[in-house]
C-alpha cells in the first residue's frame, strides 16, 4: 500500500488484524476476501478486512485508533480506505465532513482485472443484427448465449494485497492516472446548452437505486416476503423438529460461524421416519448444508456439513418436484453493492445447485442497489425464502411458481433513482439541466465501463482479435501494466514477462477462473504455438465481450464525429429504421425525420452504413486499425460481426428530479425496498441544511447507460481517472 496513505492511519486498531484470517465471506465481504474462512479465525475476529472499513467512517480511520499493519486484501477494502484520504468531496468538507462520511466506498474503484463470473456478460451477437446492442442498468445478453454456464467464483487467500505500480511509491490518484478518459474512447459531445455543475456520484452504493422494468411494462418491486400456500409442499415446522439449540447451531454453521465445521444432531426417537424428518429439515431450512448418520457407542446422529464448494453440485431433486406446480420458482432478487453474476453465484452455492439453474432478464450494476426478477429451477419458495435469514445483503420475495424460465433480454428497461450529492449549481441550472435531460434526451454513448478499468482497453484486445493478431491478443492480456492490479496479477505477469512460461505463470495465480488465468491454462494445454485454442478456453461470453468493446469504440468515436459536422437534426444520407431495415434519407424525407429518428451502425457484415461523409469514416477509422469494412466474416464463425443499429439519442422516460438539503453525511436519501417492509419512514430533509443534493428518477431501454445520461446533466467527464485527478489535486 503507498506509503502516504498509510501514515495517515495510526497505530492500535482493536480488531486483532494482524496474524489472522482478513475476510468476512460473501454475507458481507466483498467476493475477494473469503478463502480460509477459518471458523476459528472469525470467532476470534469480529470485524473482517471488509467489516473494519464498513464498521466505522472515514474520518474515525484518520482520527482514531487505526490499523496496526493491517492491509486490505480486496479492491473494494482498499477503495474505501482509500475514501478516507482521497475524498472527492470538495476541500471545505474536510475534516468535518469526512468525520460523518460513510465509507460504503467511492467513486474510485481499483482498476483490476475481474474474475469472468464478475464482469458484465458481454452484449450484443456476432450473428444476427440488433435493432440496439444489449446493456441494461448493468446489461443483457443476447438469446445464443443463455445456455453458457457460470462457474461460481472461485475464492481468494488472505494475503492477496493490492500491487502494481502502487508498491512502489504511487499514490492512489497516480496509479488511476493510467486509466482511460472519456476522450480516450471517443465520448466527446454533449447535445444540452446549459451550464455544468459539480456533485458526487455514488459517494453511497445506496445513492444508485435501480428497478428492473419487466416485459408488461411494469417497474418491480420487492414488497412480499410472504411464501406462497402450496398443498403440494406443507410447510415444515422447525420447532416441532429441532430444538431452539439445534436451529441455533445449524444457523452458525450455515454462516461460517462454527469452529468445528460440522453440527450432530442425536436421534432420540431412532426410526426410519425421524432420521428422514432430520435430514430434511435441514437441507429444506438451512441451504448449504447437507447431512449423514453416524453411530457412535450405540447412538445414531445426524451430522451436519458445509457442501458448498465440492465440485458435484447437487441437481433438482426431479422425484420429489410436484407435477401440477410449475417447475421454475420466480422471485425478486433485492441486492446491494453486489453484482447480478456474484449473487447468482452466491445463490447457487447456498443452495446447492449449479449457477445456469437460475434464469434472469438481464445483469445489474454492482455499486448499487438494484431490485429485478430470476427464475431458479425446481427449488421451492421456502428454500428461498429462508436465505433471507442467513444472507446480508440480499432479499428474496414476491415468489410464484411457473412453468417457464426467464429469457435474457426480455425486460423492458430499468428505472433508476440517483442521488448526486454535494452538488455545486444553482436551483436554475439544475432545472435546465433536468429539462433538456427530458426533452432532448443524451447522446446514447456506450459508458466507460464498457471499456475496462485497466491500463490496457478491452477494444485494443478486441482489435487484435478482429486482426487475428494471437500474438498480440495474448500480449495485451498478460503483458504488465502500470496501475493498481491484485498482487497476485502483478507477480503473474512479471512471470509471464520474464519467462513466457504459461506453468509458472499460472502457479503465481491463487484464482485461477480470472481471464489470465484461463488464458495461461489453455496455453499450458495447447501450447504457445496453437493460441486460437488456448484463448478458446475462455468463456465465450468474456472473449465477445472484447470485440464489442472495439464495435462500441468506433461507434462512439463516428457518432462523436456526425454530430461535429451535422449537428442535432437529420440530414440527407442519415440511417434510419424502417422496421427491422435501416435506410438513408433523402433530401425530401429530412423533413419528416428528426435526429431522434437516426441510427448508426455497428461495424459488421450485415449492415448498412450513412451515405454522407460519416460512411467514409468507417472505412478510414477501420483502414487505420488494419480491419476491411466489407469483409467482417472472420475466420473463426463466433468473432464473425453481423453488426447492429442503435440510435444516436436517446430520451429518457418517466424524468423527476428534486433538489434535496441534509446536514449528515450518513443519511441515506434514498427510501429503500427494504426499509419499506421493514417499516421504517422515509428520510426527512430539512428545509435549510449544509449541502445539497439532486435527487432524481427515470427510466431507460435495456441498451442504454444511466451514467452517460448522468455526464449530460452535469456536463462532467464519468471516467475514474479524471474524477480521480479532478478531486485529488487539492490534497497534494
Amino acid at each position: 500500500m503507498r506509503a502516504g496513505l498509510w501514515a495517515c492511519l495510526v497505530r492500535g486498531w482493536a480488531c486483532q488484524a494482524r496474524g489472522v484470517y482478513p475476510g468476512l465471506g460473501h454475507a458481507r465481504a466483498s467476493s475477494c476476501c473469503r478463502k480460509k474462512l477459518a471458523a476459528r479465525a472469525l470467532q476470534r475476529v469480529s470485524s473482517s478486512c471488509c467489516r473494519v472499513v464498513i464498521g466505522v467512517s472515514a474520518g474515525s480511520l484518520l482520527h482514531s485508533a487505526a490499523l496496526i499493519r493491517w492491509r486490505p486484501t480486496c479492491s473494494d477494502c482498499f477503495s474505501l480506505v482509500g475514501r478516507a484520504v482521497i475524498s472527492f468531496t470538495k476541500p471545505p468538507l474536510l475534516p468535518q465532513a469526512m468525520e460523518g462520511m460513510e465509507p460504503e466506498g467511492t467513486l474510485a474503484r481499483v482498476a483490476k482485472r475481474p474474475c469472468p463470473e464478475e464482469e458484465n456478460p458481454c452484449p450484443g451477437s456476432a450473428k444476427k443484427p440488433k435493432l440496439q446492442e444489449s446493456k441494461n442498468g448493468g446489461s443483457e445478453k443476447r438469446k445464443e448465449e443463455e445456455e453458457e454456464e457460470e462457474m461460481p467464483v472461485e475464492e481468494e487467500s488472505e494475503g492477496d494485497e493490492l500491487a502494481g505500480q502502487g508498491q512502489r511509491g504511487e499514490s492512489f490518484a497516480d496509479m488511476m492516472k493510467h486509466g482511460l478518459t472519456e476522450k480516450d474512447v471517443g465520448i466527446l459531445k454533449f447535445v444540452s446548452k446549459h451550464e455544468g455543475f459539480s456533485g458526487i456520484l455514488k459517494e453511497r452504493y445506496s445513492d444508485f437505486v435501480v428497478h428492473e422494468i419487466s416485459k408488461e411494462g411494469t417497474i418491480l418491486y420487492l414488497d412480499d416476503l410472504s411464501v406462497p400456500a402450496d398443498s403440494e409442499d406443507p410447510p415444515l415446522d422447525v420447532s416441532e423438529v429441532l430444538t431452539e439449540e439445534q436451529e441455533k447451531q445449524l444457523e452458525d454453521l450455515q454462516q461460517f460461524k462454527n469452529k468445528e465445521g460440522t453440527v450432530s444432531l442425536e436421534v432420540l426417537e431412532d426410526t426410519k421416519e425421524k432420521r428422514t424428518l432430520l435430514h430434511q429439515a435441514v437441507k429444506s431450512l438451512f441451504p448449504g448444508l447437507e447431512t449423514k448418520t453416524e453411530e457412535r457407542e450405540g447412538r445414531r446422529f445426524i451430522v451436519a456439513y458445509h457442501a458448498a464448494g465440492k465440485k458435484a453440485l447437487a441437481a433438482p431433486r426431479k422425484h420429489s418436484w410436484p407435477k401440477s406446480r410449475g417447475n421454475f420458482c420466480h422471485c425478486t432478487l433485492y441486492k446491494e453493492n453486489k453484482d447480478t453474476m456474484e449473487a447468482i453465484n452466491v445463490l447457487s452455492k447456498f443452495l446447492r445447485i449449479k449457477p445456469n439453474l437460475i434464469s434472469y432478464m438481464g445483469t445489474k450494476d454492482k455499486r448499487a442497489i438494484t431490485v429485478q426478477r430470476i427464475a431458479v429451477q425446481k427449488i421451492t419458495a421456502q428454500r428461498l425464502s429462508h436465505l433471507n435469514t442467513c444472507l446480508m445483503n440480499f432479499k428474496l420475495g414476491n415468489f410464484s411458481y411457473q412453468k417457464h424460465p426467464l429469457k435474457l433480454g426480455e425486460l423492458q428497461g430499468n428505472h433508476f433513482t440517483v442521488v448526486i450529492r454535494n452538488i455545486s449549481g444553482s436551483n436554475e441550472q439544475v432545472e435546465q439541466a433536468m429539462i433538456s435531460l427530458r426533452e432532448t434526451g443524451f447522446i446514447n454513448y456506450y459508458g466507460m465501463q464498457r471499456f475496462g478499468t485497466t491500463a490496457v482497453p478491452t477494444y485494443q484486445v478486441g482489435r487484435a482479435i478482429l486482426q487475428g493478431n494471437w500474438k498480440e491478443v495474448i500480449d495485451l492480456i498478460l503483458k504488465p501494466r502500470p496501475g493498481a492490479e491484485k498482487g497476485y496479477l502483478v507477480q503473474c505477469r512479471e512471470e509471464w514477462a520474464r519467462s513466457q512460461d504459461p506453468e509458472a505463470a499460472l502457479r503465481k495465480l491463487p484464482v485461477k477462473r480470472c481471464v489470465e488465468g484461463q488464458l495461461l491454462r489453455g496455453l499450458s494445454s495447447y501450447g504457445k504455438n496453437n493460441i486460437i485454442a488456448a484463448f478458446g478456453i475462455i468463456p465465450r461470453n468474456n472473449r465477445l465481450m472484447y470485440i464489442h468493446s472495439y464495435q462500441s469504440y468506433v461507434w462512439n468515436n463516428l457518432v462523436s464525429r456526425r454530430i461535429e459536422e451535422f449537428g442535432l437534426k437529420a440530414v440527407p444520407g442519415d440511417l434510419v429504421l424502417r422496421g427491422a431495415t435501416a435506410e438513408p434519407l433523402s433530401e425530401s424525407e429530412v423533413a419528416v425525420y428528426s435526429i431522434h429518428d437516426v441510427v448508426m451502425p455497428l461495424p459488421g457484415f450485415d449492415v448498412i452504413y450513412p451515405t454522407h461523409t460519416i460512411g467514409g469514416g468507417y472505412k478510414e477509422m477501420m483502414e487505420a486499425d488494419g480491419l476491411d469494412i466489407n469483409n467482417m466474416r472472420h475466420k473463426i464463425r463466433d468473432y464473425s460481426l453481423s453488426g447492429a443499429y442503435r440510435k444516436i439519442i436517446t430520451r429518457p422516460q418517466e424524468v423527476s428530479w428534486e433538489v434535496i438539503s441534509y446536514d449528515d453525511l450518513k443519511i441515506p436519501l434514498v427510501h429503500t425496498d427494504v426499509e419499506k417492509l421493514e417499516g421504517k419512514l422515509p428520510p426527512v430533509y430539512p428545509k435549510e441544511g449544509q449541502y445539497r443534493a439532486l435527487r432524481m428518477e427515470f427510466s431507460l431501454l435495456p441498451s442504454c447507460y444511466a451514467t452517460m445520461a448522468i455526464r449530460e446533466v452535469l456536463k462532467m467527464d464519468t471516467s475514474i481517472k479524471n474524477q480521480t485527478q479532478l478531486n485529488t489535486v487539492w490534497l497534494r
